[in-house]
């Protein structure tokens, strides 16, 4: 599929039709193409003859923000890559019907760019190398050992394999990351409701008693009148900590590091993140072997994949040990992180040669295990959340009426 130019964009848009067909039955439906031209031409072919014609309009969530080219987007083409390549169709046919095809701009501007490096004379992994931000170092490596070996069809398969287990898996951690998040944010929303607004009808009750308030009542109504007066300035506040916290953890790798030191010191959430990361270790180290990438490459590369400056670490101590000799079951066991079962299974492919086959097991394992977990931790969210704003509500309510209480019992 010829492509005219390397700044050529190939714009797909899906047309809504009205029609009549060979029947002279009146159809509808849509149809995706370049204009109106294209697509009365395509009805017409199929036997319709096309009597309303316009252009769908997008949705409105989809402008901005979904048009964005995501990691699930790569994934969704290194898939149908790795499908037309091993049905046999040329890379370059194979790359622009995927790019004619593909519902986004971007990716289609994307793939149409690559695609007229490679038709002019690139490698396909220098080709993809300027685009750093969806095709990272290990994505290049391995397209580059395939096209080196002639196995660019198998690579593109392991590739997407890759692509759709570490995208499911990071979607999963999310999810168990916003949990937490989400039982706070419920908290404070409710406090704060209750302070500003219910809180304040039982002071004004309070007014007229003439006796002296308990304690624990006179801090919540301490509290509620603080509120009141600078509700706007704590939310502002802690917006602005949020952003600079989020800044500071972008620019500063000290503070990544220990961020990623506490995080898997949290209870519930801390072993699903180890499980994370030996899945993900496992997952890329498998991939490189089996692609061919020579063992210290690859362990570099799932050093980076692993996801957390603690195994990064471990990885990379493992590495520098494996360079001077050392059988990696060995230079992995000495760093006391990395579970028994996936040493005994690195121990077990060194033995055999079988390797890759061995830690994509261990990957399917763990995997799962962060399955099992997040779908546990989904469970045991809902009653949380309940027993955390009863036990926020039942506290103000304790509050407001031990004054009532007490001159009852005086009564």
């Amino acid at each position: 599929m010829a492509l005219s130019s390397k700044n050529s964009k190939v714009i797909i848009h899906t047309f809504q039709w009205q029609g009549i067909n060979r029947k002279g039955d009146r159809v509808s439906g849509e149809y995706k193409g370049k204009n109106e031209k294209d697509v009365k031409d395509a009805l017409r072919r199929q036997g319709i003859n096309p009597t309303k014609l316009k252009k769908k309009p997008e949705p409105f969530l989809k402008i901005g923000a979904a048009h964005k080219i995501t990691a699930m987007d790569i994934a969704m083409v290194s898939r149908q890559l790795a499908t037309m390549l091993s049905a046999g169709v040329p890379l370059v046919q194979s790359m622009g019907i995927v790019a004619e095809g593909h519902e986004k701009p971007k990716v289609r501007e994307l793939l149409t760019r690559i695609n007229a490096d490679i038709q002019a004379g690139v490698p396909v992994a220098d080709a993809l190398r300027p685009h750093r931000e969806y095709f990272d170092d290990l994505y290049c490596d391995l397209v580059a050992v395939g096209e080196q070996s002639g196995s660019l069809d198998k690579v593109y398969d392991r590739i997407a394999t890759y692509k759709e287990k570490t995208e499911a898996l990071k979607s999963k951690i999310k999810k168990a990351l916003l949990y937490p998040i989400s039982v706070i944010v419920v908290a404070l929303s409710v406090t704060m409701l209750l302070l500003i607004f219910v809180v304040p009808q039982f002071e004004t009750i309070f007014a007229g008693f003439g006796a002296e308030l308990p304690a624990f009542t006179q801090i919540v109504l301490e509290i509620s009148e603080v509120v009141q007066a600078y509700w706007y300035i704590i939310i502002g506040m802690l917006i602005i900590a949020g952003i600079l916290f989020r800044k500071a953890h972008l620019q500063s790798e000290n503070l990544r590091n220990k961020t990623d030191i506490f995080l898997l010191k949290i209870p519930i959430i801390g072993p699903i993140l180890r499980k994370s990361c030996v899945a993900r270790f496992s997952r890329t180290l498998a991939t490189t072997f089996a692609a061919g990438v020579p063992l210290l490459e690859g362990l570099e590369s799932a050093a980076g994949a692993s996801g957390n400056y603690v195994y990064r670490k471990a990885i990379l101590t493992a590495r520098r040990e494996v360079e001077t000799g050392l059988m990696l079951n060995i230079a992995m066991r000495a760093s006391n992180i990395f579970p028994n079962m996936l040493i005994q299974m690195i121990m077990i492919g060194e033995e055999a040669g079988t390797i890759d086959d061995m830690l994509n097991k261990v990957a399917n394992i763990y995997e799962m295990e962060v399955d099992d977990a997040v779908d546990g931790l989904t469970t045991l969210i809902e009653p949380l959340i309940m027993v955390v704003i009863g036990g926020i509500v039942g506290s103000l309510i304790i509050a407001m009426y031990l004054p009532i209480f007490k001159m009852g019992s005086i009564l």
